[in-house]
């Protein structure tokens, strides 16, 4: 006799029609340039608009619905489980409290505390987090609300797969992040009946490989290292969704830090539109391994837009380096009037934009030279070459240093 699964396409259908109103039918809208870059017809599913910035909305509200009237709840988060549980918590009328890691961004702490839950920070990871939140659960008699590893949410994520293929039925391929695979799993079980063969594939990134490692039957390939895809930064992959994941043939890529960076970079500049880590997991696939994905429509669910300002700056001043938009110019000047404007003038004249500008009187090689170093705006690295080669015509000092 076979085992019944999990979650079937009937538990997620039920979970559309319980979550009808509550949240947003966020746009899949076909990208032209993103599909020329990557080489594939590429549609983004905005996930990152939801009001709590994220998909978990979905799966935290179709799961509350299931909670008694005042019962309490806990959750463990890292962000977006922790809102949509705040916030859908609160619009039922239920109090919440939420276990973060202790090194969770500040912005989302006060952004979970804002949706009405108690916030309480506890371990290092949200793995250690959860031991807090069960332990505080058995203290206080309160419902635990897994982010992934329950049935109930796992259909509310399906519910993402259920919008895309309606909103666009010849998709070939959806794309979606992995953490503990709640999201991919949920839109696996609601493509395993769309009228057409659609291949689900889950991403993770290098540093938390988790799932990947786990459904190839290998020991840990994780990268040591902190993330910028802290959404997705999970060290125990679920047991009901590595099934699913495992039951509906669900391949998990791992791709580089660098990676889910310069994708960041690029749905800000291309797309005008903002998303964490996690949410441009499956664009970084796209980028990395352009090869699976050639020739198909493709759609990449952009799963949250909840990112510490304080790393958008840096992964947006970085993606420009990498590009060589923004470079650094060392330059030894002797210590004269008029040297400095000779500096910037020659740098306007090449088409160039100084950014910024540091000055160190001690640290040259005599006591009457200074050292500067600049930030400048240039199109590209063949056009900080020739920023360069302009100051050393003029007979001045100068050296691209690396970031």
């Amino acid at each position: 006799m076979t085992e019944q699964p999990a979650v079937t396409i009937d538990d997620v259908r039920d979970a559309v029609k319980r979550l009808d109103g509550a949240l947003e039918r966020t746009p899949l809208t076909h990208s032209r340039t993103l599909s020329e870059i990557v080489g594939t017809t590429v549609h983004l599913k905005f996930e990152n608009l939801q009001y709590t910035g994220s998909f978990k909305g979905r799966g935290a509200r179709n799961r509350l619905l299931n909670v008694a009237p005042g019962t309490g709840v806990v959750a463990m988060s890292a962000g977006n489980h922790a809102q949509g549980v705040a916030y859908h918590g609160s619009l039922l009328g239920l109090e919440t409290t939420i276990v973060m890691p202790e090194n969770t961004p500040f912005v989302k702490v006060a952004r979970t505390r804002d949706l009405g839950a108690t916030v309480e920070l506890a371990g290092n990871d949200v793995m250690e987090a959860a031991v807090h939140a069960l332990a505080i659960a058995a203290e206080r008699d309160l419902e635990f609300i897994h982010p992934f590893n329950d049935p109930v949410v796992i259909a509310g994520q399906g519910t993402v797969g259920i919008e895309m293929l309606e909103q666009e039925p010849q998709l070939d391929t959806i794309v979606a992040a992995v953490g503990g695979g709640g999201l991919a799993s949920g839109i696996a079980v609601a493509a395993s009946d769309h009228d057409r063969p659609v291949r689900v594939i889950g991403v993770q990134t290098e540093r938390y490989p988790w799932m990947a490692d786990a459904l190839a039957g290998r020991a840990s390939t994780a990268v040591a290292g902190t993330t910028v895809a802290d959404g997705i930064a999970v060290t125990e992959p679920g047991s009901i969704t590595q099934q699913l994941l495992r039951d509906h043939r669900v391949e998990v890529l791992v791709v580089s830090e660098a990676a889910i960076e310069e994708a960041i970079a690029m749905l800000l500049e291309i797309e005008k539109t903002v998303v964490e880590g996690a949410g441009a997991a499956a664009l970084a696939a796209c980028l990395e391994f352009p090869e699976v994905f050639a020739g198909q429509r493709v759609g990449l669910v952009l799963c949250g837009g909840n990112i510490d300002p304080r790393t958008l700056s840096s992964v947006t001043l970085r993606g420009l380096a990498n590009q060589g938009r923004l470079n650094r110019i060392r330059v030894e000047l002797d210590d004269l009037p008029g040297r400095l404007a000779q500096v910037s003038s020659t740098i306007a004249a090449a088409r160039a934009n100084v950014v910024q500008v540091d000055h160190d009187g001690l640290g040259s090689t005599g006591a009457r030279s200074a050292l500067l170093e600049l930030r400048i705006d240039t199109i590209d690295f063949e056009h900080a070459e020739e920023v360069l080669a302009a100051l050393l015509a003029e007979g001045i000092q100068a050296s691209l240093l690396p970031w």
